[in-house]
């Protein structure tokens, strides 16, 4: 074998070496962080407004009421935005995510090597998935847990959400037409960016944070999430 061809075979070997010590380091603390809890707080005020955790196995959706007396949230995110234009859906899932993620990879088997290193280092923008429910579309399930708010903790759930959206000169959310799941979804312009660091699953399990709940000291998978309330 010439030195060269040894050379580099041995710099192959330590690159694929690194890369997969990378993964397999962040795959371990993440499973570490995601087992610590962040305990719900203690409030004597009364917990009237419903919220749901929603994962399709990939996404964190925080679903919640489209009307409350707190806000109408179809006056920001029209029905008429989606291509059902139903308005008798009563709940609404609100996620953020990675625009490649989200437009190119609704299931991780559609998942591109492109898209999973531009996400994971801050070199893609970002988008805000919102998708109308029917109650009797909401059964608890390890996919789907109800919690319920007070009215002080939803509040601070309202402002972390509509933060994350991006607004045009109106103050109006930046909707993005043409894009959608199914009949009953839509997407719009978010903020802040996406990273290994910072995924869907990180901005539900901060909401929840925000909101007083239960949730995950860190985690970047919905998994992590989901284990603080199979316990």
């Amino acid at each position: 074998m010439s030195p060269l061809l040894r050379k580099t075979l041995k710099i192959t070997a330590y690159s694929v070496g690194a890369v997969v010590g990378a993964v397999a380091a962040y795959w371990g603390v993440a499973q570490v962080l995601s087992r610590i809890p962040v305990a719900a707080e203690t409030t004597a005020e009364a917990a009237t407004v419903p919220l749901f955790i929603h994962s399709n196995g990939v996404h964190t959706d925080l679903v919640v009421p489209v009307k409350s007396s707190f806000i109408d949230w179809s006056e920001q995110l029209p029905f008429s935005n989606t291509q059902a234009h139903d308005s008798t859906y009563h709940f609404v899932g609100i996620g953020w995510g990675d625009k490649g993620f989200y437009l190119e990879t609704p299931t991780w088997a559609e998942l591109k090597p492109r898209t999973a290193i531009r996400a994971g280092f801050w070199l893609s923008t970002t988008l805000m998935h919102t998708t109308y429910y029917h109650e009797a579309d909401l059964v608890a399930s390890p996919q789907c847990v109800p919690l319920r708010l007070t009215p002080t903790q939803y509040r601070r759930l309202i402002a972390y959400i509509q933060k994350s959206f991006q607004r045009d000169a109106a103050g109006n959310f930046n909707w993005i037409p043409g894009h959608s799941y199914a009949d009953h979804d839509a997407f719009y312009e978010a903020n802040s960016r996406y990273s290994v660091l910072n995924t869907c699953n990180t901005w539900a399990n901060r909401g929840l944070k925000v909101s007083g709940q239960k949730a995950s000291l860190w985690t970047p998978f919905d998994t992590g999430i989901l284990y603080q309330y199979r316990k």
